[in-house]
């Protein structure tokens, strides 16, 4: 795509739906789309997994990332496809979002939710680490 245009989401929407109606799939129910798309969120969530350090890679982390972003641009897909199956516009629904999320979460707030959010997982990993033998806020008893 070099020398190209950006790619605008309303683009790629019809893209894949006619893409999809030249093959026939585009009869695929919605409910068989979201198996798919909880499908690749699952191999999403192992690379993150991964890249994080909580599972041994078998890749180097530039595989990794490769793979990653295949991975989510497979779910992505799919998300799309629940979209035109339903007649929606994506790309509409992309713009309100950042709407409501500009007016929901003004800059400050998001802010200080992130120090809350950073101080808490400070506590967790002290606890993790059996420096601090007091359950961090949150954490019910096991047993």
């Amino acid at each position: 795509m070099e020398g190209k245009s950006p790619m605008h989401i309303r683009e790629y929407q019809e893209w894949l739906q006619a893409y999809d109606e030249a093959r026939g799939w585009h009869r695929v129910s919605p409910s068989q789309t979201l198996v798919h798309v909880m499908e690749e969120v699952g191999e999403v969530a192992r690379l993150v997994l991964t890249l994080e350090g909580y599972r041994n890679a078998s890749e180097d982390e530039a595989a990794l990332r490769a793979h990653l972003q295949e991975e989510l641009a497979d779910a992505a897909t799919f998300l799309f496809k629940i979209a035109y199956q339903y007649g929606l516009d994506l790309e509409a629904g992309l713009q309100g979002n950042m709407r409501k999320a500009e007016e929901r979460y003004p800059v400050d707030q998001g802010r200080e939710e992130m120090a809350r959010y950073l101080e808490r997982q400070r506590a967790n990993l002290r606890w993790m680490e059996g420096k601090d033998p007091g359950r961090p806020e949150g954490r019910g008893d096991s047993a």
